[in-house]
């Protein structure tokens, strides 16, 4: 059985992209010295691994809670750009599952 880590984004806990890069860097850093670059490469970096929560390369598995608010929140078009940066494990260097509540 797939034993992926799970990383819960929390829709609740924003409603603009940057408040979505604050929850990215909640759920997915721990103990970096700097920020995290406020653009969806460096969310495609993130996904990679390698930023204290998870391994380089190591196959992870995203819950997104309130899915819908953040598509209210951030818009459609946004949020198809998000899944599919996610959802691409061909070109992106990372793998991963996605499930929305």
């Amino acid at each position: 059985m797939d034993m992926r880590e799970v990383f819960t984004i929390d829709g609740r806990r924003f409603s603009s992209m940057a408040g979505f890069y604050d929850e990215v860097e909640r759920v997915f850093t721990f103990g970096l010295d700097q920020k995290i670059g406020r653009n969806l490469n460096a969310f495609n970096d993130i996904l990679r691994g390698g930023f204290g929560r998870h391994e380089y390369g190591q196959p992870i598995h995203i819950q997104w809670l309130a899915y819908e608010k953040s598509v209210r929140n951030l818009g459609k078009e946004t949020m198809d750009t998000i899944v599919e940066i996610i959802l691409d494990t061909d070109h992106s260097g990372h793998d991963c599952t996605l499930e929305r509540f």
